[in-house]
């Protein structure tokens, strides 16, 4: 009864902190722009089967995506095992579904087993990739020693759970085999059985406390590891789902425009068509400087964000040297939004820290580097935009500042004055047919 009390209270206090930190995720993810993606739910559906739950962009690198599927599955399996030890802990029963679905039973177990060594294996190699081999996308200028360490603590962490789990099998084998505790016999062990011969010699008593103990480790460190995952870059597991049916449905080379923007173009081809009257409040702004006036999908972006850096690999200006790193920005789109949400829980809605996301996270050199090509966006294995984010500082830059680099304000000049990006005037353009004959 005092272990059922204990487990209990620790599964209340688990997800009363998880919940928490979620409410205050949504909260900061609300902060953005209103943006309308509710549309062809087909569709869409179609994109998260495909992409997020088929994993189909992740296997465009094949070793990666190989053993990223294996902790996926696994992840998405193994967690069936502990919908069965919720019910143990908190009715202090020993497997309970073992005498209601029998030989499904010892199947189900079966593919646990195999599921969890997979992804001790493949956390070995991913760990073995990031700091023995250290490929160069993991070890980036934005790579700093808390993301390197993020990745390295999930791997760690998932090590020490499947080991622990198959730790507690291995344990309970022998105590099924013995028939003590009260333990029936409930399944075959594929893997955990090789595990047994280095608890020859122990006494019963002290097997018993091994299994108990790894039992107790396993769980505690599943709502210790979930309550983490909100701070970590590994929230993606939740996001990436809701992330991907929301994406941009549109052909990628297709940009937003600000209404208030085409009305005025469309004044201006037309004189006699009627102008929208103005909104009332604070007229809007062109662009975005700060988070808040990003969309609220550019900030769910952010959260999604698995810094694998798949985005950067491809990116022709980082690859060519220049500064601008597609995972950089998400990094610190979401970094600058948890500071303006700390700020809110701290100082009230109204705070200003006099801080803004382009100047003091992301510079306008950055920006300027983007050539538009969407290569980022294809790349991205859970559909995050990073190139929404760069247009809209890049159009607060040119339109309240009127920051844009000389070429750029020289192609405006000749726009607005000649109706091209060209110095001729209109009256000259066709003088290059006078040559021919």
């Amino acid at each position: 009864m005092l272990s059922s009390i204990i487990f209990t209270l620790c599964l209340i206090a688990g997800g009363f902190f998880f919940g928490r930190k979620v409410r205050t995720i949504i909260r900061n993810i609300r902060l953005g722009r209103d943006v309308s993606r509710s549309d062809n739910s087909g569709l869409r559906f179609k994109v998260m089967s495909l992409v997020a739950i088929g994993q189909s962009k992740m296997v465009a690198r094949p070793v990666a995506g190989f053993f990223h599927i294996i902790i996926y599955v696994g992840f998405i399996v193994i967690n069936l095992e502990v919908l069965e030890i919720i019910i143990d802990g908190v009715a202090g029963t020993h497997r309970i579904f073992a005498p209601y679905l029998g030989g499904v039973y010892a199947m189900l177990i079966a593919s646990f087993e195999y599921l969890a060594i997979g992804v001790l294996l493949a956390c070995v190699i991913f760990l073995i990739r990031r700091n023995i081999l250290k490929l160069k996308r993991f070890w980036s200028a934005e790579m700093t020693e808390w993301p390197r360490n993020d990745a390295n603590i999930i791997l760690i962490t998932e090590i020490f759970l499947m080991t622990a789990f198959l730790t507690w099998n291995a344990s309970d084998q022998i105590l099924q085999s013995e028939g003590q505790y009260g333990i029936i016999s409930a399944a075959a062990f594929p893997i955990s059985s090789y595990l047994i011969p280095l608890m020859d010699g122990f006494s019963i008593d002290t097997i018993h406390i091994i299994e108990r103990g790894a039992w107790w480790f396993h769980i505690l460190g599943i709502l210790a590891f979930l309550n983490y995952i909100p701070y970590s870059k590994h929230f993606h597991i939740f996001l990436a789902f809701p992330n991907v049916y929301y994406s941009n449905l549109e052909a990628k080379g297709k940009m937003s425009n600000m209404e208030s923007v085409t009305q005025e173009v469309k004044l201006m081809f037309d004189p006699a068509a009627t102008a929208t009257p103005p909104a009332q409040g604070q007229p809007a702004k062109f662009g975005a400087s700060d988070v808040q006036d990003l969309t609220w999908k550019n900030l769910m972006d952010s959260y999604s964000c698995t810094e694998c850096g798949r985005c950067t690999s491809v990116c022709p200006a980082n690859l060519t040297g220049k500064k601008l790193s597609p995972r950089k920005v998400m990094m610190d789109t979401r970094d600058r939004l948890q500071e303006v949400g700390n700020n809110i829980d701290t100082h009230g809605a109204d705070h200003d820290d006099g801080k803004t996301l382009l100047k003091d996270y992301i510079t306008a050199e950055e920006l300027w580097a983007c050539t538009t090509c969407n290569a980022c966006v294809e790349a991205c294995p859970v559909n995050i935009d990073p190139l929404s984010i760069i247009l809209d500082l890049r159009r607060y830059l040119v339109m309240e500042q009127s920051a844009s680099p000389s070429e750029l304000n020289t192609m405006f000049g000749n726009v607005e004055n000649n109706g091209a990006p060209w110095p001729f005037s209109p009256a000259d353009r066709y003088n290059w047919a006078n040559e021919i004959k």
